[in-house]
Parts: C-alpha cells; sequence; structure tokens
C-alpha cells in the first residue's frame, strides 16, 4: 500500500501543535508530581503522626487503580458534584495523582538508602531533623533516586496519550480525528509511531546523560 505523502504533509501543522500539548501536559505533571512525591517523602520520613498513614494510602489507592478510571473519574464524576473542570484540568490533576504517588515510592527508596550512619554524625553535631533532611538526606537521596526518577519522567511522558480520551488534544486525539475525518488509517499511524519515536527517544537519551552527569557531579552539585 503507498502513503498518500501529500495528505500527511497537510496534517503536519495540526501535528506540531498536538506535540506543544503533549510536551506541555507533560513537563507540568512532572513538575506537579516531583513537588507532591517531595512532599510526601518527608512526611513519611518524618512520619509526622496521621499524616503518613495518609500518604500511604494515597500511594497504594494511586498505584492500584488505572489511570484511565482516575481520568474518567475526575472529568465525568466531579462535575456532577458541582466542580466544572476542563479537559486540560483533569488531565494535569489525574497524572498529578498517580506520578506523585509514583515518585513518592522512589524517594522514599531513596531516602532509606541514605546511611544512617550520616544521620548519626549530623545529629552528633547538633543538626536539627529538618537540616539533616534539607542537607544531608535529600540532596544524596536525589543522587541515589536519579535512574528511577528519570524512568518515571519518561513514563509520565507516555502516559499523555491517554489522556486524548478527555478530548485533549495531543497527538493521538490528533490521530484519531483525522482518521475518523478521512480514513487514513495507515498514514495516520505512521505519523503517530514516528513521533512517538522521535519525541521519546531523545528525551529517554537526553534524561539517561543528564542522569550520568550529575551523578559524576559534573552539574556542579
Amino acid at each position: 500500500m503507498t502513503l498518500d505523502t501529500a495528505f500527511i504533509l497537510s496534517t503536519l501543522p495540526a501535528f506540531l501543535k498536538a506535540v506543544g500539548v503533549t510536551l506541555q501536559v507533560g513537563l507540568i505533571a512532572i513538575a506537579t508530581s516531583l513537588l507532591v512525591a517531595l512532599v510526601n517523602a518527608t512526611l513519611l520520613v518524618l512520619r509526622t503522626p496521621y499524616l503518613w498513614r495518609l500518604v500511604k494510602a494515597y500511594v497504594e489507592l494511586a498505584r492500584n487503580t488505572p489511570l484511565l478510571i482516575q481520568l474518567f473519574f475526575v472529568y465525568f464524576a466531579l462535575p456532577s458534584l458541582g466542580l466544572k473542570i476542563s479537559g486540560f484540568s483533569a488531565a494535569i490533576i489525574t497524572m498529578t495523582f498517580m506520578g506523585g504517588a509514583y515518585l513518592t515510592e522512589v524517594l522514599r527508596a531513596g531516602i532509606e538508602a541514605v546511611p544512617r550512619a550520616q544521620l548519626e554524625s549530623g545529629r552528633s553535631i547538633g543538626l536539627s531533623e529538618g537540616q539533616l533532611l534539607r542537607h544531608v538526606v535529600l540532596p544524596q537521596a536525589g543522587i541515589l533516586s536519579l535512574p528511577a526518577l528519570f524512568a518515571n519522567f519518561i513514563f509520565l511522558l507516555k502516559e499523555t496519550t491517554v489522556v486524548s480520551a478527555v478530548a485533549v488534544p495531543e497527538i493521538l486525539y490528533t490521530t484519531k480525528n483525522y482518521i475518523a475525518l478521512y480514513y487514513k488509517t495507515y498514514e495516520m499511524l505512521t505519523v503517530l509511531t514516528l513521533l512517538c519515536v522521535l519525541l521519546f527517544l531523545p528525551l529517554s537519551l537526553l534524561l539517561r546523560y543528564a542522569e550520568r552527569r550529575l551523578q559524576h557531579g559534573q552539574f556542579g552539585i
């Protein structure tokens, strides 16, 4: 079967816009998930009464329910309670909810991997628990967690395709629209595949490069 290259070229402006939406959703979700995870991991380590149990319950709930179900709940169920949410906002909320849980576990594991001897040394020189966390634990835990953190960043970027279910115009939503309108299935699937490779593979390689540099202290940290 011969691909209709003229048609493919005519769709490129729409797909470039869709790539921008994909990156916007993915990068915002990564930033907000990391913020949620940092707060949660701190509560888990400090074992703040009741709050750490709430964090553990959140992590279990978010990690053991499908992203699509979470997305449908936020987009369709919350408006019935009077909360009007756009597809884009629902996408960010849902991906942050799920991503925050996964990144919480990553940071928790990194924190627990910091040698206890360093904590005891810090306490012996008079550091408070907050100072220990900020100056000793979190910097080392961040480095130890880099491989898993970056793997989850790529995972979150890939999961942006799910938000097409609530009409967020990212690359999968755009692909389905063109297939429905023009029946150019093979052309659109070809474009989708190429875009995914061109988008996610360089990002994956870039994050691996950054991981190696950071682990060897070559970015000035």
